[in-house]
């Protein structure tokens, strides 16, 4: 597979016109996975998004906890490693912020479960 990789780069090269060879060149540029990972992970911001409309009673505390934490912890991450990356940086800021806006809907979600069960208690009384 790197072979194959390393190949479709090479032909591509010869293409690159000068204006854009310092973002190709660049060592968090297209050659590299530093920049490949961080366009597969905006799959999970556009899946959060995804999740915008879905009901507080659907959506997993778990899962958006963990996105909201692991988008936090490889954001600072992307700015302290050597190349810095701020594509890798940009995707995980969206990912912390899609996990806590889930975060903060189921956070709002409970509170109302929470105070119905109040209201209904004190109807009982």
């Amino acid at each position: 597979m790197s072979s194959i990789y390393k190949s479709i780069i090479k032909f591509v090269d010869k293409f690159v016109p000068n204006k854009v060879r310092p973002l190709w060149e660049h060592p968090a540029g297209p050659k590299t996975i530093f920049f490949w990972a961080p366009i597969g992970k905006w799959s999970l911001v556009l899946a959060g998004i995804g999740d915008i409309n879905r009901p507080a009673n659907k959506l997993s505390a778990k899962q958006s906890g963990s996105l909201a934490l692991t988008g936090s912890i490889w954001a600072r991450w992307s700015l302290i490693i050597i190349p810095k990356n701020y594509s890798l940086f940009a995707v995980n800021v969206f990912v912390a912020a899609t996990g806590m806006y889930q975060l903060t809907k189921i956070y709002f979600y409970q509170r109302q479960l929470e105070q119905e069960k109040l209201m209904k208690e004190k109807k009982k009384k």
